[in-house]
């Protein structure tokens, strides 16, 4: 069993950065990969980025060169940083291990 728990959502202007983190506990492993999903309001969940075992890391191309993933697996933590944010990033963003395990999701919104 797997509890994944996200943070550092909240409300920011276009052009500003915003961190998440997803702390695991539970059965917890290194070996799986870690990811971001989010859902907007009448819209399907769509990939953001994923960090895999090895660390190698692919991003949409929606956010690519803007939003960084990484992972600190002594702390069983994921993180995304997002940076250059713009309105359509606002969503529901999800944690998930190897799309076994989901978090709860956190809300990020983007004004213009």
């Amino acid at each position: 069993q797997v509890q994944l728990v996200e943070s550092g959502g909240g409300l920011v202007q276009a052009g500003g950065s915003l961190r998440l983190s997803c702390a695991a506990s539970g059965r917890t492993s290194s070996r799986y990969d870690m990811g971001w999903y989010r859902q907007a309001p009448g819209k399907e969940r769509e990939f953001v980025a994923v960090i895999r075992w090895n660390s190698d890391t692919y991003y949409a191309d929606s956010v690519k060169g803007r939003f960084t993933i990484s992972r600190d697996n002594a702390k069983n933590t994921v993180y995304l940083q997002m940076n250059s944010l713009k309105p359509e990033d606002t969503a529901i963003y999800y944690c998930t291990r190897d799309r076994g395990y989901w978090g709860q999701g956190t809300q990020v919104t983007v004004s213009s």
